[in-house]
Formats: structure tokens, sequence, C-alpha cells
């Protein structure tokens, strides 16, 4: 989707995204918007300024530099989120309650990052994990990434909302990951919808075909989040369509409650708080 692409974090030293000690890496863009989402910085396609009240000294350095009048006093989130470009004039200016969300790096900048870290890759059987957001979302630019990381002997994994371009992902980094982690959240189709904003149809279709393709390992996974995902009927049909694709690597996930506070210093609301 975008040839250049945000990146809201690298996690370095991880070992929650894959085998042995990995360096995560976070895109920016999700076409999905689960009401539960933990990293709702992560929704945007664009850079975004967070806002922490609590550390707002109101001297409002901030709002003479916006280019954009974006800042309000009479704005209870401080920042008019239509107006703002996420240019980042107001952070360079604060004290402590501003910041930026969202960095480019060319395709060779993010590898020499990556690469800090190759003797802890080798020795612990590790790797590079893609993440987001949704990492498929930029297929072209990870082209580039993943070539030179296995050049290299990285090992490569990648974590999906199975929502992309199947026929492009085939086309460029399919070779390249050695696991996939795909979240299957709900299999009735008008619950997916209502709850991620998007349909199923897509999502579904990619697993199958992921099923199909033995390449690479694929492990499904479940956030559980109460009353929506973590129901008999909802975990009853994944067990379903698992036993059918024959897929038997399977995880959950906790659900964390972590992304409520982020909403708030983003300007968001969850549309369904759990």
């Amino acid at each position: 989707m975008n040839n250049t692409p945000y990146i809201f974090d690298i996690v370095r030293g991880s070992f929650d995204d894959g085998p042995g000690i990995r360096t995560t890496v976070f895109f920016k863009g999700c076409p999905l918007k689960c009401s539960w989402c933990h990293n709702p910085e992560s929704q945007l396609y664009r850079a975004e300024i967070a806002w922490n009240e609590n550390s707002c000294i109101k001297c409002n350095a901030c709002k003479t530099v916006c280019p954009n009048g974006a800042i309000s006093d009479k704005d209870s989130h401080r920042i008019n989120r239509i107006l703002c470009i996420g240019c980042g004039k107001c952070v360079d200016v604060c004290v402590h309650a501003l910041k930026r969300i969202g960095t480019i790096y060319s395709p060779e900048g993010l590898v020499e990052i990556l690469m800090r870290d190759k003797v802890f890759y080798d020795t612990s059987g590790g790797g590079v994990t893609f993440s987001g957001g949704e990492p498929f979302s930029h297929l072209s630019y990870l082209l580039e990434v993943c070539r030179e990381l296995k050049k290299q002997g990285i090992h490569l994994a990648a974590q999906t909302s199975g929502f992309f371009n199947y026929e492009l992902f085939e086309q460029t980094i399919q070779p390249y990951i050695n696991i996939i982690y795909f979240d299957l959240k709900i299999i009735n189709r008008n619950q997916h919808f209502f709850y991620t904003g998007q349909y199923n149809d897509l999502i579904l279709k990619n697993l199958r075909k992921l099923a199909s393709y033995k390449q690479q390992k694929l492990i499904v996974r479940t956030p559980l989040i109460p009353k929506i995902t973590a129901t008999d009927e909802n975990m009853a049909a994944i067990k379903t369509l698992l036993a059918d694709l024959k897929i038997d690597e399977y995880e959950t996930l906790e659900y964390n409650p972590m992304g409520q506070h982020k909403y708030t210093i983003i300007g968001k609301k969850q549309t369904h708080v759990i």
C-alpha cells in the first residue's frame, strides 16, 4: 500500500515474537480496526502525535509552531486530529507531553539496524519478526528488506491479520518468510465486521491458501477477548475450520488491556470497551 511505510517501534531482544532472541519491527497501518486493539497507534498509515495530558505544562509552545492550527486549548484532547498532519514540529518544542508516532527508514537503514543483533540471532536461533499494524500492507518495501536479510541468513517471521493481497504476497516475500503467525479472530462474518470493520472473506480465503503452501510454518492464533472472540460458539467454529484445513499449529493470546491508555493519548475512543 505504501512504498515508504511508517514504523512506530523496533523492539530488540524480544522473546515473544518467534523462536530465539528476535528484533520485532512494528509497521503503522492496518486495514482492520479491532475494537480491542492494544496498539491503536498502529492503525493509521501515517505519522501521528500522542499527547500526555499529565505531562503537559500548558506553555503553548506547541500551539505557536503548529503550521495547521491543529492545537487548541478548547479541544479536550489538545490536538485536532483532522487538521494534524503529524509533521512533529510541536514535538520538537515540547518538553515532555508530545511524542511523534511513526518514523520512516530506508530499506537499507532498517536492515542496518536489524543486523546489529545478528550475533544474538545466530546464538539463540532467533531472527527478525515483522508485525504491526499489518506488515503485508507494505510488500514492495518488505521485499527489499527481506532480500538483504536473507543474504545474511536471517530467520524471518511475520504476524498478520490475514487481510492482504495474497497474489502480490506470493510474488514478493512469501519465499523469504519462515514462519507466519496468522490471527484468526472471529468466524461469524457479520460479527467480524461489527468488531473489526471488515468482513472476513479475504482473511479466510488467504488462510486456506497459506494452509496449502507447505514451504513455511503456519501458526494460527486467536486473541481471547471476553464475550467477543472467547465464546463457545466462536472457539468451536475455529476448531472445525482448523481441522478442515489440517492446521495443527494453534495458539491463543491473552487479552492485553494496555491499549486503553493509548487510545486517550492519540485522541481516540474504543468502539467497544472490554
